[in-house]
């Protein structure tokens, strides 16, 4: 009985102290409102906090780490619809930099950090492909072996299958060999 009600409030006390981390995670990312991402040297930045006023959604900036506000930072005008904003630089250097996002009506609707890494050109060789094409499926069929070694893999696959049927011929009359 002690151990029942022991491991039930264990098991009480870790599925609370795993879902504690979810709702501080919620609050969080809510918090901020808008998703910054990069994809190579272009940062976006999207949101579905800003209202469109006199034709406007409103202006995000990229400040690096030696700006200090809203003003100092590239600028780019926000578009989309009511229900998603977005905008993007592109031609990012590599570093950290701050995004901020404000609406038309002069409210902040995030800020978020994001790191820009160095961008690798894939380079794309000559011989990048196999001189005979793909040879998916083939399964080493594509090597011709000698006789030798077919007439030793043959006699490895008739050794297992006699060692089969004897083993299984002996254990259903166990009185014979």
């Amino acid at each position: 009985m002690r151990n029942r009600s022991l491991l039930l409030r264990s098991g009480l006390t870790v599925a609370a102290a795993a879902a504690l981390p979810l709702p501080l995670a919620a609050a969080s990312s809510a918090a901020s409102g808008i998703s910054v991402s990069t994809s190579g040297s272009t940062v976006s930045v999207t949101t579905s906090a800003c209202s469109q006023i006199n034709g406007s959604w409103g202006t995000a900036s990229l400040l690096n780490s030696s700006q200090a506000n809203f003003a100092q930072g590239r600028q780019v005008a926000l578009s989309g619809t009511s229900s998603l904003q977005t905008g993007a630089w592109s031609s990012v250097s590599p570093g950290t930099y701050t995004v901020i996002v404000m609406c038309s009506n002069n409210n902040t609707a995030g800020t978020q950090s994001v790191i820009v890494s160095a961008a690798t050109t894939p380079s794309i060789s000559a011989t990048a492909s196999p001189s005979r094409g793909v040879m998916g499926g083939v399964g080493g069929g594509a090597t011709d072996y000698g006789t030798i070694t077919l007439v030793a893999g043959g006699a490895l696959v008739a050794t297992g299958v006699a060692a089969t049927v004897w083993f299984l011929r002996r254990r259903s009359k166990p009185y014979r060999l």
